[in-house]
């Protein structure tokens, strides 16, 4: 499918929040604030934390800098335009670093999964090569996703109005404006949905249930709520990363308004990175021997 196929719209709007012109610089300073935080913390994560922790910081990193940068640009100058392949390359890797996101949680559930029900084994089943091979796959499994995605929506025709109702391009906005019948794309994307986030999703539940039955089984209280507190950062992530997705990708079109679309984006797009790391950093034993060498090193 070639993206420029009976196109006649060459670049388009990012509406973002520009119906409330007296907030911009507000909002700018108070994303530009959450991005220096999200990038401060992510890179620490990266820096003194375990693999899989490595991993989830560095996609918040790569998903926060295909959104927020054109962000905080637009709530700053009057002209938002983004080229059409600037759009097309902006909800491309929104989608690769968003099911990139969606495995690396399930491969993390695996993790606790491993080391709370078969701990002797954990060395063993979790060795380097597996790790390797099970962020592999979920870095991996962003490609066809967000190829299909993209592609897809890019061929079809946009005649024109450009005005992409929300703050980057993302589907459902940008079907809304092409000028052809998009009922099969749906279909398409729904189908997509359910491989590659919700069948994933669902194996994180069937981790922690067994989880939950290890721990009720363990006789020493204290070691029932260390386990608990391994568990609970990685829930506390999951719950709200999902919740706030799922909300806009299975509602129907007229469930909410478009400020109140734009606003649950922006949970997951711009607060969930920026909260992440220091959901970790409360519980990881690493970030915090790291932080008391260094006020000691002061």
């Amino acid at each position: 499918m070639s993206i420029r196929n009976h196109t006649t719209v060459s670049d388009f709007i990012l509406v973002g929040f520009s119906n409330h012109p007296n907030l911009q610089v507000p909002l700018f300073l108070i994303f530009l604030g959450v991005y220096t935080i999200t990038l401060t913390g992510n890179v620490l994560i990266i820096l003194v934390t375990s693999f899989f922790l490595r991993n989830l910081a560095s996609l918040e990193i790569g998903f926060t800098l295909v959104i927020v940068p054109k962000m905080l640009v637009n709530l700053l100058v009057e002209n938002k335009i983004i080229s059409f392949a600037g759009c097309a390359s902006q909800l491309y890797f929104f989608f690769f670093f968003g099911t990139a996101e969606c495995c690396l949680l399930t491969d993390m559930a695996y993790d606790r999964y491993v080391a709370i029900c078969n701990p002797l084994r954990y060395p063993d089943i979790m060795n380097r090569r597996a790790c390797f091979q099970l962020a592999g796959v979920s870095w991996f499994s962003g490609f066809p996703v967000a190829t299909v995605q993209m592609m897809w929506i890019f061929s079809l025709p946009f005649c024109g109005p450009n005005q992409v109702k929300h703050f980057f391009c993302d589907t459902p906005p940008m079907p809304e404006l092409a000028c052809a019948d998009t009922s099969l794309f749906e279909i398409e994307a729904l189908t997509a949905t359910v491989l590659f986030i919700m069948f994933p999703f669902l194996l994180i539940p069937v981790s922690y249930m067994r989880i939950i039955t290890t721990i009720l089984r363990m006789p020493s209280e204290e070691g029932r709520l260390k386990a608990f507190s391994t568990c609970s950062s990685h829930l506390v992530v999951v719950t709200h990363f999902y919740g706030t997705a799922s909300s806009t990708y299975f509602q129907p079109k007229s469930s909410y308004s478009p400020d109140t679309k734009k606003l649950i984006s922006l949970s997951y797009t711009v607060i969930t990175p920026m909260l992440n790391p220091i959901i970790y950093s409360l519980r990881n034993k690493e970030v915090k021997g790291n932080a008391v060498h260094t006020s000691e090193s002061l």
